[in-house]
């Protein structure tokens, strides 16, 4: 019997992730420099019920920042920085926090810089008219979480800084020099800073989930994502960027290696990020990647570099309207022949849940506790809301609308020391306390 077409797999796979009336999405998949699937879901606008098309525009959130890590590599190759070098060194104006912050540490997020859109002060800034300047001044001041280079923390601080000193050794704005230096090489007529674009196209409607509700979001300024995430684009356009990325395009060949490297921690602590990619695996296949949320979007864009194999999804909504990393990840691995399993629930007799009850900490310290409600169990990891999880086999189980597998592992003498949660990005293991 014939294998059906990659691109109805796909389809298949994919269509019944969206609801009907509700955001959408656009998906585009390439092999080989060249796209296999193309395809646009949902809606643009839901209020004026505008059926998505495939070569609309979107906000990409932080996919931004592996724009403007290319950026400060490019300055580098041209010998204006290097990225060991203090970051006072061209901001004169960031206070002197005593370590030693290099622009390595922005890039890697290890600065220890605290993430300025997690602060009070941010969420004070007024909706129009934010300038660069009051949104420095929202972390400047703010004490160091950690010593730089002591572990990652993910903070879109850093890439706001490298930003500044993109304009600094350049001598042009930020959004000047990514058209110049980077879309405009490499024909991305609809990539953008937004409100600074080159053709035609504006992005589309951004929508959230609110309870139950789809609801309009109101546009922000964009000053307050800056080089951390206020660029829009297409799909088509990010399979552009992909295969330059991958035919080693704008900068050497080690220079690309050293972007697509982990960072290295002290007592060899996990970090799994590179110069503006994460760096982790996909059922068993290296996968570079990153995703995207702003007020109204979401996105996802990943590269299997040994399958020659590229995805990326652009949506219009964000908040639970539409699981954006779950589409990107069945897509690869469709396209590499190694769909995800579709987890069944089973039935397991309620005592039989006590002996996975407890309190797990991963290599990275974040909790896990899983405690038993009834005939079930709730997992609940360290700053996110509680959710159920189901038994797919007897010590394995998963969470609705998550392609991860929670594995509980026992020892010699029966019992469970230990959590190993199976999923794209990385696996990790968490020992039972």
């Amino acid at each position: 019997m014939a294998e059906t077409p990659l691109e109805q797999r796909l389809d298949a796979a994919l269509a019944p992730m969206f609801k009907p009336n509700w955001p959408g999405a656009t998906v585009i998949v390439t092999r080989d420099g060249k796209p296999v699937f193309r395809k646009a879901y949902g809606l643009a606008n839901v209020a004026e019920n505008t059926p998505m098309q495939p070569d609309m525009q979107f906000r990409m959130g932080s996919i931004t920042k592996q724009f403007t890590a290319v950026g400060i590599l490019m300055l580098a190759e041209q010998g204006k920085l290097s990225v060991k070098d203090d970051i006072r060194k061209y901001l004169p104006d960031f206070p002197d926090k005593g370590p030693r912050i290099t622009i390595e540490h922005l890039l890697q997020h290890t600065s220890g810089i605290p993430n300025y859109t997690a602060l009070k002060g941010f969420r004070d800034l007024p909706d129009e008219g934010v300038t660069l300047t009051q949104v420095f001044d929202v972390f400047a001041k703010e004490p160091l979480e950690f010593a730089p280079g002591e572990r990652y923390s993910y903070s879109n601080s850093g890439y706001f800084l490298l930003g500044l000193i993109i304009e600094k050794l350049s001598g042009m704005k930020y959004h000047d020099f990514i058209a110049k230096n980077i879309f405009e090489p490499l024909a991305m007529q609809d990539t953008a800073h937004e409100g600074f674009e080159r053709s035609a196209k504006r992005h589309i409607k951004g929508h959230r989930l609110s309870g139950k509700e789809i609801v309009a979001v109101k546009d922000i300024d964009v000053t307050l994502a800056y080089s951390a995430g206020a660029l829009v684009t297409t799909a088509e356009d990010m399979a552009r960027w992909d295969a330059a990325v991958s035919g080693g395009k704008l900068l050497k060949p080690a220079t690309w290696r050293q972007a697509f490297t982990s960072c290295r921690l002290p007592k060899e602590a996990p970090c799994n990020y590179g110069y503006g990619w994460h760096i982790g695996t996909l059922s068993g296949h290296k996968m570079i990647h990153h995703g995207g949320s702003i007020p109204g979007f979401t996105a996802q864009a990943l590269r299997l570099p040994d399958d020659k194999v590229f995805v990326a999804v652009l949506t219009n909504g964000n908040g639970g309207a539409v699981n954006t990393p779950v589409i990107a990840y069945k897509a690869a691995g469709i396209a590499i022949g190694q769909p995800f399993a579709e987890f069944k629930p089973i039935a397991l007799a309620p005592e039989s849940l006590d002996a996975f009850v407890g309190t797990y900490v991963g290599t990275d310290k974040v909790k896990r506790v899983v405690r038993r409600d009834g005939d079930k169990l709730v997992l609940q990891r360290e700053g996110r809301d509680a959710a159920p999880i189901m038994a797919h086999a007897p010590d394995s189980f998963y969470m609705e609308g998550s392609l991860a597998s929670l594995e509980f592992q026992r020892g010699a003498d029966g019992k469970v020391h230990s959590l190993l949660v199976r999923q794209p990005g990385a696996d990790e293991t968490a020992l039972r306390q």
